[in-house]
């Protein structure tokens, strides 16, 4: 064998495989490392293999401006060529990637509008009726459209003889009384002895030159039926099935023929005609029956399908607020990231390791000197210096390495010095000394194959560290530079626009998986290098 492993080491390899959490994770991290690697092969808006009379082309890997297939009129020969206005069954074959979307091409809205639904709404009509209340006894001395409500008798009763009013509507009744200024009061009640629940509401009051003697109060019915007829229901109008997306079992509830109407009416809305509100009767109850079309607009939710007559394929994930796909972002994102952990974490640690043993190994004013220096340089503040070297030279990839990695080694630096410490005066090396072997040597050779156990065990823990700091940059907004694919930016987004759930849901998944492997490598690699595996952390 050209390469055979020390002993102690593949008994800590056998370990670390014996510790199923962690090789798993290992694998799967590798897994969606390497594919984010293959992100054109994967996502991507340009077929990989073209066949074009009888030649063969790859627009994934090769720039082919207009007209090099077919002339469409454009005059611009810079212009790339739009792969999807190919008639592929007929002129050319093409093979394209499982998702045919780029991470910074915009979908156009017009492609959009063959996903859009409808929604229908049903809603009973609030019945209102009106009670004068006494300014002496607060009882009633009118109350019409009681019967709504299931009121029967009502003379000589108050309000809270009939409903369950709060002190704190009686109080502003009483306020209305005493000729005070008053705000508008509307309070929900729920009825006494079978009486139906009201909303009780009281206009705004000024003062006037006499206190009233009577006060109007309105009620109004509840918005909600107590049948569950009420509801919203969204239509797809390529379906075949024509019954709703959701809720399927209280649109079954509803009357045949408004099932029927309001078929009809999703279509009409689909085919472009005006649907105008109307009132429509279930059982003698008013209902109010209204329709609305979808409007495309960024970001947009997620659509599964692909419809008759569109080129552009699904977007599983959504889109975001420039109307890119949230899943081909997230995919190279998770390149970005990962790239951008593994570089820093090499960096780090390699400049860490190197600081660390010189100090450890020279010790004396070397150490001293050494010390007090790295404590000035992490005094400085991390954050402002990016903003700054960003403001400088403009955010870049390579800018956020360089600015991250002067900072990053000193944590190991200060682990490795320690290692030196302690290895340096054991008895192999005293050994070394008396063979008169270099101190570069020795510290290669001799020491630094036995102080590796911290840079092992540290790297998962550091590549997870640097992934959400990378995240945190993007996130604040001094990360990478637009349109730059990041977890961090699609996170940025979801915070401005909190009813787009998918920019929430997606990126933090992605984000809190791969940190989520990170740590169980991290505990796999550290139980498994550890020399004392009864120990265990506290």
């Amino acid at each position: 064998m050209l390469f055979k492993l020390n002993p102690i080491t593949a008994k800590r390899i056998a370990r670390f495989k014996s510790i199923r959490r962690a090789y798993w994770s290992l694998w799967i991290l590798g897994i969606l490392y390497a594919l984010s690697l293959a992100s054109e092969l994967v996502c991507n808006d340009k077929p990989l293999i073209l066949r074009y009379q009888g030649k063969t082309y790859f627009p994934a890997f090769k720039y082919y401006a207009v007209g090099t297939f077919f002339d469409n009129g454009s005059t611009d020969r810079m212009k790339a060529q739009d792969y999807r206005l190919l008639d592929y069954t007929k002129e050319c074959w093409m093979l394209w990637a499982p998702i045919r979307s780029n991470p910074y091409e915009h979908i156009p809205p017009a492609e959009l509008s063959k996903h859009t639904r409808c929604t229908a709404r049903l809603y009973r009509q609030p019945r209102i009726a009106k009670a004068v209340v006494l300014a002496e006894t607060f009882e009633m001395a009118d109350l019409t459209g009681g019967e709504f409500f299931g009121v029967g008798e009502w003379s000589g009763k108050a309000l809270g003889d009939l409903w369950n009013v709060p002190e704190s509507f009686q109080k502003a009744l009483g306020e209305r009384f005493a000729n005070k200024p008053c705000d508008a009061v509307t309070i929900r009640c729920v009825g006494k002895d079978g009486i139906g629940a009201a909303e009780l509401s009281l206009l705004a009051y000024e003062p006037r030159k006499r206190p009233p003697k009577k006060v109007n109060v309105t009620l109004r019915e509840g918005a909600v039926s107590a049948d569950g007829l009420d509801g919203i229901w969204q239509f797809d109008p390529k379906s075949e099935s024509r019954q709703p997306l959701r809720r399927r079992d209280t649109f079954a509830k509803l009357p045949e023929i408004l099932q029927i109407k309001m078929r009809s009416k999703v279509q009409e809305l689909w085919e472009g005609k005006e649907v105008a509100t109307e009132v429509v009767e279930i059982e003698g109850v008013a209902y109010e029956l209204s329709f609305e079309m979808e409007e495309v607009r960024f970001p947009f939710r997620p659509v599964r399908g692909i419809p008759e007559g569109v080129s552009t394929p699904a977007h599983v994930m959504g889109l975001d607020d420039s109307g890119r796909d949230v899943l081909a972002r997230i995919l190279y994102g998770l390149r970005t990231s990962l790239s951008f952990g593994l570089i820093l974490v090499i960096c780090s640690l390699s400049f860490g390791t190197l600081i660390g043993s010189v100090q450890g190994y020279l010790g004396g004013w070397v150490d001293i000197t050494g010390q007090r220096l790295i404590e000035i340089w992490s005094a400085l503040p991390f954050l402002y210096i990016i903003i700054l070297m960003g403001s400088v030279y403009g955010p870049s990839f390579w800018l956020l390495i360089v600015c991250y990695a002067l900072f990053n080694w000193i944590g190991m630096s200060y682990y490795m010095r320690a290692e030196m410490l302690r290895l340096k005066r054991l008895p192999f090396v005293e050994a070394a000394k008396c063979l008169g072997l270099p101190g570069w040597k020795i510290v290669l050779k001799h020491i630094l194959p036995n102080a590796l156990v911290p840079l092992v065990t540290f790297f998962p823990f550091s590549l997870v560290g640097a992934v959400g700091a990378l995240a945190a940059l993007d996130y604040l907004g001094f990360g990478l530079p637009p349109p730059t694919a990041s977890l961090g930016q699609l996170l940025q987004q979801a915070q401005s626009q909190k009813w787009a759930w998918w920019l929430i849901l997606y990126p933090s998944l992605a984000l809190f998986l791969v940190m989520l492997l990170g740590v169980f490598i991290g505990e796999g690699v550290r139980e498994a290098f550890d020399p004392k595996r009864q120990s265990r952390l506290q």
